[in-house]
């Protein structure tokens, strides 16, 4: 069995997803003030409680990664673009989601792509998904260094359309 050509995007939005949780464990202010802008709970420990399954979830996935680990992933991603797809639609004014724990951009329409993607390269790994890891660890040219590459590639540049750090430095 070959590895599936979405390991790479799989492990980046996994990756993403542990930083993104680390990140908002650290600081769960902007995200508190999103969601209380939303109308729903907002204490920091709630927001806490939610970046540790974050970062339990996409830990999971990326030292296991199989079927359900890509259905977590997709789960929490799924919930990421409702809640941006809601607040764009109702015009909430948030002025950032705090998804790494800090201020970034206003969640927009690049915003909701990136996580409706992750949501459909997780349901895709779910089920194309290699049922043990040893198997995903086979020799192809995509294990190994080259895939931990790619995924970083591909994460960083994510990181860089969901935070726009050049939108920040323009302010």
């Amino acid at each position: 069995m070959t590895v599936p050509a979405v390991t790479a995007p799989f492990l980046a939005s996994a990756a993403l997803l542990a930083g993104a949780g680390g990140a908002k464990l650290w600081r769960p202010d902007d995200t508190a003030r999103a969601l209380r802008a939303a109308g729903l709970p907002a204490h920091r420990r709630l927001v806490r409680l939610g970046a540790l399954a974050e970062l339990i979830v996409a830990v999971a996935s990326v030292v296991a990664p199989g079927p359900l680990t890509g259905a977590l992933v997709a789960a929490v991603y799924a919930a990421f673009t409702a809640f941006v797809g809601t607040a764009l639609l109702r015009g909430w004014p948030i002025s950032s989601c705090g998804c790494f724990g800090r201020p970034d951009t206003r969640p927009g329409l690049p915003h909701l792509t990136l996580d409706a993607a992750a949501t459909v390269v997780a349901t895709w790994w779910a089920a194309v998904a290699p049922h043990h890891i040893d198997r995903l660890l086979t020799p192809s040219p995509w294990h190994g260094w080259p895939l931990a590459f790619v995924a970083a590639v591909v994460a960083g540049l994510a990181y860089m359309v969901w935070t726009n750090p050049l939108e920040r430095a323009a302010r």
